[in-house]
This record gives C-alpha cells, structure tokens and sequence, in this order.
C-alpha cells in the first residue's frame, strides 16, 4: 500500500539557521567595511544590532548585500575575522573616543608609544583579545568602567607591565592580554571622575559638562 503522507519541501538554504560563530564573524566583516569608509558609526552600530539579532542566513545576509566583495561563508564553515593590527616604528598611535574595536588585536610596538582609550569606545564583543609585541616602546590602554581585564600571560624580559584596573563587576566586557615586552612598559588603567556641579573633570584629563 502506497502511503499518501506528504513530505515537506526542502528547507532553502537561505532559511537555515545562524550560530554565533557567523553572527560573530558578520560583525568582524562589518568592523572591516567601517574601516574602510564603506558605513557610518551609525549604520554599523544598526547592522550590528541586527546580525546579532538575526535567526536564519536570510536575516544575517541583508546587512552585507550592498558591501562590495563581502561573502558569508556558507553553514557551517564560519571564520573569525583576524585580528586588526596597530603597527608602530619610532612613531606614536592613539585611538579614542567612539572608535571600533575589534574583538582580536595586535599591537606591534617598535621604540613607539600605543595609547588605547577604551571608555568612549564601540565595543560589541564581551571579550576583547590584545597580543602585545613590544620591544623598547610603551603601550597605555585605559579601559571602560565595568569591565575586567586578565593579564597573567605576558612574557615580560627587562620591561614592565603595570595593572592598575582591579577588575569590576556589571556585565562590561573582558579584556585578555597576551604577548612579549621586551624593554618596554606597558601600562593597564581606568579613569577616575570628579563633579563640580554639572562639571565633570576625568583624569586622564577630560572635561565635560551636563546638558
């Protein structure tokens, strides 16, 4: 006997569901398109939002169709974006207020000073992974309220590093440093606050006033 039961229809791939890796990896791929100039603060901080919220490949997909040469892998083969590297040689690099930050990075420090806000930051990965190189240069990165920082695994030869943040409780993300000093400093704080009325007075020194 022939049974009439139904069979469904193939489920299209772009239906399938997304793991965090992908979401993990489109958001990589976004930070890559707003170093590039190709989206604003504000566009990336919407596609963000909306490849982490996304379900199935379709949804994940719509933030990167009109970004020239970007692809999302297919299931299950997804890639972390690699790290972005900040190289210096005999120069010097700061990075603050609402900047990107990816969730891997390099900082390669040749007899340069690396100077790293984090508090005003964009910051969408709940850990945030450093690998020093520093070799006769100082690095300073000053971290955002709330959150924690784990720095037991840098080799440190004829240097010193510094960790002034005493890790904070609040959901802030988690900051893991590896890598090499060599004859260098490498510095770990946050900011402390004073108010006068409507003025607030940060150090490392910042001025700002309630509106």
């Amino acid at each position: 006997m022939v049974s009439t039961e139904s069979f469904a229809a193939p489920i299209s791939p772009r239906d399938f569901r997304v793991s965090d890796a992908e979401r993990e990896h489109v958001v990589g791929v976004l930070q890559k398109a707003i170093g590039h100039g190709l989206l604003s603060l504000d566009e990336f901080s919407t596609r963000t939002d909306t490849a982490l919220a996304s379900k199935t490949r379709a949804e994940l997909n719509s933030v990167l169709v009109d970004l020239p040469g970007v692809v999302n892998r297919e299931p299950g083969s997804p890639t972390a974006a690699p790290p972005v590297e900040f190289r210096t040689t005999m120069s010097s690099i700061r990075r603050e207020g609402p900047w990107v930050v990816p969730r891997e990075m390099t900082i390669l420090n040749r007899m340069s000073s690396s100077d790293f806000d984090f508090t005003e930051a964009v910051i969408t990965h709940a850990e945030v992974r450093i690998h020093l190189d520093v070799a006769g240069g100082s690095v300073e990165l000053l971290l955002p309220e709330r959150s924690r920082c784990v720095a037991n695994d840098i080799e440190v030869v004829a240097g010193a590093v510094k960790n002034k943040a005493r890790n904070e409780t609040g959901g802030g993300p988690l900051f893991v440093l590896t890598g090499r000093v060599k004859a260098g400093s490498v510095e770990i704080s946050r900011p402390s606050y004073v108010r006068i009325g409507s003025l607030t007075i940060r150090k490392p020194w910042k001025v700002s006033w309630d509106t």
